[in-house]
């Protein structure tokens, strides 16, 4: 037993290692983001992209995003120690050390830099590496710690894989590209603020300037709803552009009605009841209008 023991407990060790690198990338974050990239490279492509190039994409996608957020394991951990969500996250538990964490988000950027120009062009491979100079420096360094507005301009960050996937295909970036990009950043704030009512003592043990933290949660509410109204009216532009159809748009009008809707009950009723529902719904509607600007592409 004992000798049999002691071998599985070291091959156990490099496993949960691997497994602590991969959970400083937050890989369920970036599946979202990979969404967004390949619905604008159908969109760029006008139907299938190629396959390779949508392979190699996905990948520096990959590394750009996982490079950011492993930085940002480096940054926040001092704030992360103060949340209960994030207490257990690999440089706050001690299991990856803080400058080992800054070294691997760096070689991750680098390495997604250097995969996109090679495979792509070096268009798509400046814009994932903008993508992480705002995430990083813009929204993590500057703004989180500062403003209520945080989540509203460092969300551009996450609104640059459209552009990546858009680039990566064309080479340049039209109009259509940047209304792709609209459509992420306009969903961010509705997004991000219902996690954050749910969230809201942990950003305020943590000190950070949340919206719901600052202005109380009927004001959250309120502005959730708002920028939910104008997340759907962007959300029709690309039909209007022509770079996508009536699928697209039948899509778009059904999904986006169950957002106000969802957006309208919490702004109406008291208490968080409905703040998880909108937030679990606005992580689906995301990926659902990207998924049918890949069918409306597609067909």
């Amino acid at each position: 037993m004992t000798t049999r023991a002691v071998p599985a407990a070291a091959a156990a060790r490099p496993l949960a290692w691997a497994a602590d690198y991969v959970r400083l990338t937050k890989p369920r974050i970036i599946s979202l983001l990979l969404v967004t990239t390949a619905g604008a490279m159908f969109v760029a492509a006008g139907g299938v992209p190629d396959g390779w190039l949508l392979v190699w994409t996905m990948v520096g996608g990959y590394l750009a995003a996982g490079g950011a957020n492993a930085i940002n394991h480096y940054v926040d951990r001092d704030i992360d120690g103060r949340m209960s969500r994030t207490t257990g996250r690999p440089v706050v538990a001690g299991r990856v050390a803080p400058g080992r964490a800054l070294a691997f988000g760096i070689a991750l950027g680098a390495l997604s830099a250097l995969v996109l120009g090679l495979a792509a062009n070096w268009l798509a491979a400046a814009l994932a590496l903008l993508g992480l100079a705002l995430y990083v420096g813009v929204y993590t360094l500057w703004l989180k710690r500062t403003t209520i507005h945080n989540i509203v301009i460092g969300g551009s960050a996450g609104a640059v894989p459209p552009l990546v996937g858009w680039a990566a295909v064309t080479g340049d970036l039209g109009l259509s590209a940047w209304l792709l990009f609209a459509i992420v950043f306009y969903w961010t704030p509705p997004h991000f603020w219902a996690l954050a009512l749910i969230l809201r003592r942990d950003y305020a043990a943590a000190g950070v300037p949340m919206l719901p933290v600052v202005r109380g949660e009927a004001e959250t509410k309120r502005q959730i709803l708002l920028w939910t109204l104008v997340m759907v009216a962007v959300s029709l532009l690309p039909v209007t552009s022509g770079a996508a159809g009536s699928v697209y748009l039948g899509s778009a009008l059904a999904l986006g009605a169950v957002f106000v809707a969802l957006a309208a009950l919490l702004a109406r009723r008291p208490g968080l009841g409905w703040a998880r529902a909108t937030f679990h719904y606005s992580l689906l509607y995301l990926a659902l209008i990207f998924v049918a600007l890949v069918v409306d592409a597609a067909l």
